[in-house]
């Protein structure tokens, strides 16, 4: 794995109004679109308007509509352009794993029937599918984990082979026996789990460069700026440390060994 000689690029600067921001996300999807460009405008518009109410960053935006165009590819060729409302369910699935994950609250105006709320049109509703990795199952947790690790070993930078062999040795051999795991067990392994996955940031932590640090932590206050003013600063600091751990997974792709 290069990490150590990538680059951290610059924080994407959030749009500063909702035009703006539904300008960009259009802009994203004309690019996952093949360059079809599909105006928003009309009740698209209220829906991703609505992400921005809410305080959806851009980064979180643009991972659930790429969710969603995953399963969309999966069932074969692409029959049209794909239009942002069929992308809202998995677009608010990945803030609410967001909020989770970096420990921050929701905008209490928020709610059913508000723009972002709106059903797809042409008859794809935006539930239709549940999101993806939904009720796991821990073999296929694994299994899915092992899959996304092998590839880090590839590249000339190998200093972080030895973490990723070992990490991928140990879930392989527990793959056979995690289907049987149950109370005490379980939730042991889900600890052990919880540990290699730190290791693994760690890991990742230490080929970053100072200035590649601080990149990752203006990006991280950047995502969390609409929340700053209703977050203690004890919070606040706990969610840019937890938004730079989710950042750094995603610029080195690491997979999450939590089962959530």
């Amino acid at each position: 794995m290069d990490l150590g000689k990538t680059h951290i690029p610059n924080p994407k600067s959030q749009p500063e109004s909702p035009e703006e921001y539904c300008r960009a996300i259009e802009a994203y999807l004309c690019r996952k679109n093949d360059g079809h460009l599909i105006r928003i405008v009309g009740p698209a518009f209220d829906t991703v308007r609505g992400w921005a109410t809410r305080g959806v960053p851009m980064t979180v935006a643009e991972r659930g509509i790429d969710r969603y165009f995953e399963r969309y590819y999966a069932k074969g060729p692409r029959r049209r352009p794909v239009r942002v409302e069929f992308c809202e369910a998995d677009v608010l699935d990945v803030f609410d794993e967001w909020r989770r994950a970096v420990g921050v609250p929701a905008f209490a105006e928020a709610s059913a029937g508000e723009p972002g709320s709106a059903e797809a049109s042409a008859g794809e509703p935006a539930s239709a599918e549940p999101s993806a990795g939904r009720h796991e199952s821990l073999p296929a947790h694994l299994e899915r984990a092992v899959a996304r690790l092998t590839p880090l070993r590839a590249g000339t930078d190998r200093a972080m082979d030895e973490t990723v062999d070992s990490i991928v040795q140990e879930l392989d051999a527990a793959r056979a026996s995690a289907r049987g795991l149950r109370g005490k067990a379980r939730a042991l392994f889900l600890e052990r789990l919880a540990a290699l996955d730190a290791q693994l940031l760690d890991a990742a932590r230490m080929r970053l460069s100072e200035s590649d640090r601080e990149a990752l932590r203006r990006e991280a206050e950047a995502e969390l700026a609409p929340f700053r003013a209703r977050m203690p600063q004890a919070a606040f600091d706990r969610s840019v440390a937890a938004c730079m751990n989710r950042l750094l997974r995603d610029r080195a792709r690491l997979p999450t060994l939590i089962l959530e």
